[in-house]
């Protein structure tokens, strides 16, 4: 079976009590960028992207980013 990276980022915010928007202000992401991040959907992430989320989520790229079998 082929793997895929998921991104935690539900998990994160009710974590943090944060809402997709006081995120997307905090880091200077789109809500609709954030939004694909979300839902799997993404293609590419920057390392500067990571690194502001990150930050604003008060984590490591490892509590961000979770490798799944494909389903």
């Amino acid at each position: 079976m082929a793997k895929v990276i998921k991104i935690n980022l539900d998990l994160l915010l009710l974590q943090r009590q944060m809402s997709l928007t006081e995120l997307s202000e905090s880091v200077g992401i789109t809500m609709a960028n954030l939004s694909i991040l979300k839902r799997g959907k993404g293609r590419a992430i920057r390392f500067s992207t990571l690194l502001a989320l990150c930050e604003a989520l008060n984590c490591e790229p490892g509590d961000l980013l979770k490798i799944e079998e494909e389903t």
